[in-house]
């Protein structure tokens, strides 16, 4: 069944959405992986990447409740944190040496705009050869209603006071009828595009997500993924496209989340579709370090990074390490027959010198 779209990838031509819903439906894993192989080739070579990096989430306390979501919490309520910006900066100071700083938490319904300025510049003064990405397209909209500032000015002061680039989280699924039941609360898939796109067009590159395994059907996940590549044709601005497995403990939707073949179907996939995407991205920390070394046969060509102490996943339920070392990266990814190469926020090569 999948001889005729094998054909137009060996061939480069660009597959339509009636391919993509071929393929999703597919359960021929292994030619799947290696159609996506075919691809991943052509953008990366043998290459597979990872960063040294921190995952900082300065606070859970959030107006927003997503149904999906088991990090957040209301004020007041137990587990609520928040963390001061001298906490931030002590964070990063003990995990250091780092190349990225990776921000992203809760809708605080207390802090004003100013205060994320400060934070970015506080972390940019105090370590400025740190490339730091932060805030998701949820948190710029929210800065938004904050401060009164239209987007792009919100974009340019937190551009100019040191952002580097944005994670691609918020996206979760685009397809209202599905996100109406899943995050409500959260602003809509298209307001999510139309932030990114601002992003772009303010010369910050961002990364995109797709939250998969919960209520969605294969057809919502195919329109999601060709509005991102709609999107990409257009700005060139994204670097990376991050499927995220959903993990069902501790959240109000529940279910069972998706299996091992199901993670490595919806990244060769995602590889197969998103032509224009440079780096498609195995996250170990929801997908396990087993898995994400099998995804880089599977169309990923980046494992993430050290991470250091991930809570977001935790929160709900997996059960893999909170952190690993670029040493512990490097044979994963050898081990799968790849040439890692440790990269920094913009896939740039980071030559270090490695004691005798």
């Amino acid at each position: 069944m999948l001889e005729s779209i094998g054909r137009k990838v060996r061939a480069g031509e660009r597959l339509d959405r009636k391919d993509a819903m071929e393929l999703m439906r597919s359960d021929d894993i292994f030619t799947l992986g290696e159609l996506a192989s075919i691809e991943t080739e052509r953008h990366c070579g043998n290459r597979a990447f990872y960063v040294r990096n921190i995952h900082i989430n300065p606070t859970n306390i959030c107006v927003n409740r997503c149904k999906f979501c088991a990090f957040s919490r209301s004020r007041g309520e137990v587990g609520a944190y928040e963390m001061s910006t001298r906490q931030i900066l002590g964070q990063i100071r003990k995990a250091m040496p780092l190349s990225e700083v990776h921000l992203v938490g809760g809708l605080h319904p207390d802090w004003p705009f100013e205060h994320y300025v400060r934070m970015v510049s506080s972390i940019k003064r105090s370590f400025p050869a740190l490339h730091l990405k932060a805030f998701t397209a949820a948190e710029i909209d929210y800065m938004m209603k904050l401060s009164g500032l239209g987007l792009d000015e919100v974009l340019d002061s937190l551009r100019d006071a040191g952002l580097d680039a944005m994670p691609g989280g918020g996206a979760e699924i685009f397809s209202p009828s599905v996100r109406n039941r899943l995050c409500p609360e959260k602003l809509t898939g298209e307001r999510w595009l139309e932030v990114i796109e601002a992003a772009h067009m303010a010369g910050i590159r961002t990364n995109a997500t797709m939250l998969y395994g919960h209520l969605e059907k294969f057809s919502h996940r195919v329109d999601h993924l060709m509005k991102l590549r709609d999107l990409q044709d257009r700005t060139g601005g994204f670097q990376a496209f991050i499927p995220l497995s959903y993990h069902p403990d501790n959240t109000e939707i529940g279910g069972s989340g998706v299996s091992g073949l199901d993670d490595l179907r919806t990244i060769a996939v995602s590889r197969l579709v998103l032509d224009n995407f440079a780096h498609i991205k195995a996250y170990w920390v929801m997908l396990g370090e087993k898995v994400s070394q099998l995804a880089l046969r599977f169309g990923a060509d980046d494992l993430d990074g050290t991470i250091v102490e991930e809570k977001i996943t935790w929160s709900a339920g997996e059960k893999s390490r909170r952190g690993m070392t670029s040493e512990e990266l490097r044979r994963l990814i050898k081990m799968a027959g790849k040439r890692p190469v440790e990269r920094d926020s913009f896939y740039r090569p980071v030559r270090r010198v490695r004691s005798a």
